[in-house]
């Protein structure tokens, strides 16, 4: 049931994450490639698919690349605060 709940989570993770790359952050489509990289490993565990363990490593490999390129964006992406927020918006 954990399990379930774990892909359910993960899921929604990577949609929301899709939603935000295509509001002009390109590098969450980083994140949202790394959980759907965690649904897959979790649904190969609940259905108990015969995948080799090399597969699933490489998989992680390019998960957790994906996951450093996504976080680097946005430690990259400054950040506004609310005053300038609302001066943008007044303009």
């Amino acid at each position: 049931m954990l399990l379930v709940i774990s892909i359910l989570l993960e899921a929604s993770v990577a949609v929301i994450a899709v939603l935000a790359a295509r509001q002009g952050r390109p590098y969450l489509y980083g994140l949202a490639f790394t959980f759907v990289a965690y649904v897959i490993y979790d649904l190969a565990r609940l259905m108990a698919w015969p995948v080799e363990g090399p597969l699933l490593s490489g998989l992680f490999l390019l998960a957790t690349v994906a996951a450093l390129v996504a976080v680097w964006g946005l430690y990259r992406d400054p950040v506004k605060s609310d005053a300038s927020s609302r001066a943008d918006r007044t303009r």
